[in-house]
Parts: structure tokens; C-alpha cells; sequence
């Protein structure tokens, strides 16, 4: 009998609606299915029982990188054994360069790279060409340019016990695939050698790879823990692989510069305005200065299409094209939001181009560091899950087969709904506030702006209720951190937007509040009334009001699709005998392990230089100095900081 490629620790056998729907996604592989799963049903599991039955590598891809890293913790639980990755954006900041024409404002591009991210995406593609058992959790991000896997690939150094290889060509090959000798800081991507000893800090590895060389022959290899320098595991061989995604030979770079440099030379003659043709010709010759003399320079990403070899609109090559074509299982998480960020992000990202190019800024090509549009993401549907308990149009259309998981396990019925007027609607908020806080739960109340959030929240504190809002301009932390005093108790309510609906597990409120339900809008539709109405559905005293003047036919959509759920888990629990229960879950899980990691590598990349006394040339280097950390402050949203570190180069000045 073959062995299964993935192995599931199932903490319980699939129960409810889990064990047809699971029949149902299996029976129809390779093929295009939705699976419509209603807040706590166990989407997850089934997705979970469905890897564990087919023997493709897997790629789920979520809207965002908080619900990427939720699905993450989830699948290491239930695929310990085998590998389960984390690809997001590896920027905690990003301004993307651009130009205001109207304004005559050029926008620099600014970003801040996370190490820890950075090193789980090469931990992500080094597993996905190395082993088979892979789960990669991607945000919709990995739609963007990455590095030619064949260059990856036929670049990685294979390394074994006995071969024959001189310490002067392994530290060329290890610096040929941009691994830097750095024998003081021992960060990711550097090599210390002490005599015959060299250390290799991989930057997809934990524990760095120690090679033992006689004379011209590797004696040993190991992995070695980096905070203890003890020795974990003897390995016989093992591979090596590149330090970057982008990792390019010395002919292709030659190959580039002769290609740049002839676009440059037919492109500038058609540019009418003098200005912009002295202007492309000045920054395209600099970064070609750069690019012989060290190989790299700044917004090297749109010159790709010269170093990759591609035509011109020819897609480029992405996460997707580290799998084996049409050999792999994708799960598309929360759909109804990821197939239509999935549309937009080509538009989006040529519209900011267009700009550069048309002004002087960037050649043509530049319109080729892209990320893919959605025909051409299409291609890779050949095997796909759509996975969302409000399923869009496209997926409902395209899709071979619709399975329905109304049934959740734990017998948790919908919530009533009841709609209430606008009249005296503040005075029977207040009032259903204080029965659920009375109760021992919470309430949620989404509102349609960010002004109306904070009003309504400084309101209700004035009638003496523990209230906070939550919205995006708040900074992620800042957001979790709102959310785990709401469970524990320190908070009785939370106003907020769109942050309500996808995404938060939050057994303890028992009452969600939706005001100004008979607009409507993107936010007062079926599928987020559905979203938001989803979130009173882990609590036995859950209930919905919806404050409105009117029934919209959304509204009315919407209630008529939770009371046939209600309808179908109150049958299913009468037969069998099923007593609902609230959801138990631990509030210190709110921020998991991976959040945490790569929070501790945003801290320390930030860290602020100290003060000292300055000579006058010093000290204008010093306000430059200032100014990038001003600048990084600002990037990470800390603005109390970025406006302490301005006071400080005005007083410089």
C-alpha cells in the first residue's frame, strides 16, 4: 500500500456536515470546488482531511498576513510531521516609489524589511524544492515578481560528507550565491571561517550549517544550534541553497546591461519634453554605473524582465512556479475577499507606473515588474478549493461543485435576529450592552466610518460603559491588544468598521450591533451581513440587532439565509440529541508564535541610535541619520516617535 505523503493528528474524527464534505472535496480532485462553510463549522478541518488524502504539495492563500498566520499555527498543529510554511510580504512597511503629477511630487520608495519574514519565505521555496510533504500558507501577495526558481534551483550547492572541494572555490560558490563573509556579525546570509571550520548562517535555517574541511575534503557537516554552539543533529550531505530569491550569474548581468542600455537608447529620442528625456537618461545611466561596478542598484525590481531574459508583457515568474505546473492542491481562504484582491492588484500597481514612465522616471519595462493578472492566475486553477462561508460570484460560477458545511460540530445555533428602528436605537443599545455585560458577555457594534466609531464610543463611555473603537488606522498590535482585554473582560464593548467581520474568534460577545443596517453600501450587503452576523455564533446567548428604518433586500437576504442555517443545526441537534455549547478558548492564544517572532524582528531592526556632542560636519551627517529613523518611525506607524525624532532635527538645524 503506498504511504499517504501527508499524516493528520486529528484530535477528533470529523463530525456534522465534515464527513460528506470532506467525501465530496476528495472525490472530486483535480477539479475547481467551493467549499461554503459557515463560521464554525470547521472549515479548517475539512481542508485539513482533505491534504491528508491526496499526495500533491499544497498552497493555501489568505487575503491577509494576520489570517495567513492563524492558518499557519492551525496546520503546523495538524501536520506536525511533515513541512508547513509561512510566505507573506516580508516588508513591516512599504511606500511604493511613485509620482504626483499634478503636484510635481516624486515619492521615493521606502520600505523596511522583516528578517524573520524574510527568512520564512526562503525557508518557504528552499522546502518547496527540497521535499514533497509541503503545506506553504501565503498571503495574496505571493502574486508578485519573484526570482527565477530554475536559477534557485540549479544554483543551490549540494554538499556531502567526502567531497573533494578546496576551502578557497567552497567560500567562491558560497559568495556566488550572495552569501557575504562577515566574521564579526553573524546575521542571516553570512559565512565565518576560522581556519579549516566554516559556519554558514543560511537564512532559511535556524540552526547554522557547520562544515569541517581536511585539506581539500569536507570531514563533517552539522547543524549548530546559534545561541549555544551546540551540536543538534550529523548530517552525511546535505544542499545549500541560494541567500536571496533573485540570484542572477554574471553572464545575465552582463546580458542585462547591454539590454538596458539599448532600450534607454531608442526609448529616449521618442520622449518629447526635454526635461523628461534628460531625466531618463541621467537615472537609467546611473543605475548602469552601479550595475558594473557592483552588480546591483536601487529599483533594480524594474529591470527585471532584462535579467530574467523575458518578453516584453510575458508574465513573470511568482511563487506559483516553484510547484511542478497543474501538480499541486491550492486553497483559496476567505474568497469572497482574496479572488477579487487577486483582480485588482494589477491595475493598481500599472496606474502607479504609468506615472513614472510618463514623466521621465522609469523606462518601459518598468511596466514588466508586475504582479500577475488574474487570467493569469487562472491558469493555476487546475486543482483549487475555494473556501469562504460567503462564496462571490466568480467562485460560485466557475466552480465544478458547491459543498455546503452548515452543520457545525459543537451544535452552536445562528443567532436571532431582530431589527429595531432608529428611533430611541442609542437608548436600547446602551440597554442591551448592560444585560450582556450582566450576563457575563460582550458586545460588538460596527458602524460605517472611523468618525462615527470614535463618537459613538466616546458616547457610550459617558453612560458609564468600559467602551473602546478599533479601526485601521490603529496599529495591528494595537488591534490585538483591544481585542484581548474585550475577552478578558477589561473592555465590555468594541465600536468598530470592517475590522469586525473576517478573522476574529471571539466566543465571549454574545450581542453584535449593526447600525445603520439599511444603507446600502459594500459594508450593509448580504455576504457582510452574513460576516458580521457570523460572529456571534460561537455563544449560546447570541443575538443579532440590526438598527434600521426599513428591511433592505440585503438585509432581508441576509436573515433569510441565517434562518435556514438556524433551521438545519436546530433539526440536525434535536436528532441527535446534541446540547449546544459556548466555545472555550484561551485568551492568551489571541497572539500566536509566529506573530510574536516576527514582531521581535520589526523591534529589533528599529532600535534608536544615541545622542552624542557634534562638530558642525558631524552633525549635519547626524540630521541625516535622524532623518532616516524619522522616516523608518513613520513607516512603522509610530508617529508619537517620528514626531520627537522632527523636534530633535529642528533643534539640530
Amino acid at each position: 500500500m503506498k504511504k499517504k505523503l501527508f499524516k493528520l493528528h486529528a484530535p477528533f474524527a470529523p463530525s456534522g456536515d465534515q464527513p460528506e464534505a470532506i467525501r465530496a472535496l476528495v472525490d472530486h480532485r483535480p477539479g475547481r470546488s467551493t467549499l461554503l462553510g459557515v463560521t464554525g463549522s470547521g472549515k479548517t478541518y475539512t481542508m485539513a482531511n482533505l491534504i491528508a488524502q491526496q499526495d500533491k504539495p499544497v498552497l493555501i492563500l489568505s487575503p491577509n498576513k494576520t489570517l495567513a498566520a492563524q492558518l499557519y499555527e492551525e496546520f503546523s498543529l495538524f501536520f506536525p510531521e511533515n513541512k508547513v510554511c509561512y510566505f507573506v510580504s516580508y516588508y513591516d512597511y512599504y511606500q511604493p516609489e511613485s509620482y504626483l503629477p499634478a503636484q510635481d511630487i516624486y515619492v521615493p520608495k521606502e520600505t523596511k524589511i522583516n528578517a524573520e519574514i524574510e527568512r520564512l519565505r526562503l525557508e518557504a521555496t528552499a522546502s518547496m524544492i527540497n521535499r514533497r510533504d509541503t503545506i506553504v500558507i501565503a498571503s495574496v501577495s505571493c502574486i508578485y515578481s519573484l526570482g527565477n526558481p530554475s536559477d534557485y534551483r540549479n544554483l543551490a550547492l549540494s554538499l556531502k560528507v567526502g567531497q573533494e572541494i578546496s576551502r578557497k572555490d567552497l567560500l567562491a560558490k558560497l559568495i556566488f550565491i550572495q552569501y557575504v563573509r562577515n566574521d564579526i556579525e553573524r546575521a542571516s546570509g553570512t559565512i565565518q571561517v576560522l581556519g579549516n571550520t566554516i559556519e554558514v548562517n543560511l537564512p532559511y535555517q535556524k540552526d547554522k550549517l557547520r562544515i569541517e574541511l581536511f585539506g581539500n575534503t569536507i570531514e563533517s557537516l552539522q547543524w549548530v544550534s546559534k545561541q549555544n554552539n551546540e551540536i543538534q543533529m550529523e548530517l552525511d550531505n546535505t544542499i545549500v541553497f541560494p541567500a536571496k530569491h533573485f540570484v542572477t550569474p554574471k553572464d545575465r548581468i552582463d546580458a542585462a546591461i547591454k539590454s538596458i542600455s539599448s532600450e534607454l537608447e531608442h526609448y529616449a529620442p521618442k520622449i518629447a519634453h526635454p526635461l523628461y528625456q534628460e531625466r531618463i537618461k541621467q537615472r537609467v545611466s546611473h543605475d548602469l554605473e552601479m550595475l558594473q561596478e557592483v552588480g546591483y542598484c536601487s529599483g533594480i525590481e524594474n529591470y527585471s524582465v532584462h535579467f530574467d531574459g523575458r518578453n516584453s508583457g510575458e508574465q513573470p515568474y511568482t511563487l506559483f512556479d516553484f510547484y511542478q505546473k497543474d501538480d499541486f492542491l491550492l486553497f483559496i481562504d476567505e474568497s469572497h475577499i482574496a479572488v477579487p484582491q487577486l483582480r485588482g492588484m494589477y491595475a493598481g500597481d500599472r496606474s502607479r507606473k504609468k506615472s513614472l514612465i510618463d514623466f521621465g522616471f522609469r523606462l518601459p519595462s518598468a511596466f514588466d515588474n508586475r504582479p500577475l493578472q488574474f487570467h493569469e492566475i487562472e491558469k493555476y486553477f487546475n486543482d483549487v478549493v475555494f473556501v469562504s462561508a460567503t462564496p462571490g460570484e466568480y467562485e460560485l460560477k466557475t466552480s465544478d461543485i458547491i459543498v455546503e458545511q452548515i452543520i457545525r460540530p459543537t451544535g452552536l445555533v445562528d443567532p436571532l435576529i431582530e431589527v429595531h428602528g432608529r428611533v430611541g436605537q442609542i437608548d436600547h443599545l446602551v440597554k442591551g450592552i448592560k444585560e450582556t455585560k450582566e450576563k457575563g458577555f460582550r458586545t460588538l457594534v460596527t458602524v460605517l466610518t472611523k468618525k462615527l466609531a470614535e463618537e459613538l464610543a466616546h458616547f457610550l463611555e459617558e453612560k458609564q460603559l468600559k467602551v473602546c473603537y478599533l479601526h485601521s488606522e490603529l496599529k495591528t498590535p494595537q488591534r490585538t491588544e483591544l481585542l484581548q482585554k474585550l475577552r478578558l473582560g477589561v473592555f465590555d464593548c468594541l465600536v468598530g468598521v470592517n475590522l469586525l467581520r473576517e478573522g476574529l474568534d471571539l466566543p465571549e460577545v454574545a450581542l453584535v450591533a449593526i447600525m445603520d443596517a439599511d444603507i446600502e453600501s459594500f459594508l450593509r450587503d448580504k455576504r457582510s451581513f452574513i460576516q458580521t452576523i457570523g460572529r456571534a455564533a460561537r455563544n449560546t446567548e447570541s443575538r443579532v440587532v440590526m438598527y434600521a428604518d426599513k428591511i433592505t433586500q440585503s438585509m432581508a437576504a441576509a436573515i433569510d439565509e441565517t434562518n435556514r442555517r438556524r433551521e438545519l443545526q436546530m433539526n440536525f441537534n434535536k436528532e441527535h440529541g446534541i446540547v449546544p455549547v459556548t466555545v472555550k478558548r484561551d485568551v492568551t492564544k489571541s497572539i500566536n508564535n509566529i506573530q510574536k517572532a516576527i514582531a521581535e524582528a520589526s523591534k529589533l531592526s528599529g532600535k534608536k541610535k544615541k545622542e552624542a556632542p557634534l562638530s558642525p560636519e558631524e552633525k549635519l551627517a547626524y540630521i541625516e541619520q535622524l532623518k532616516n529613523e524619522m522616516f523608518r518611525a513613520a513607516e512603522d506607524l509610530d508617529f508619537e516617535k517620528a514626531i520627537a525624532l522632527r523636534e530633535q532635527i529642528q533643534k539640530l538645524s
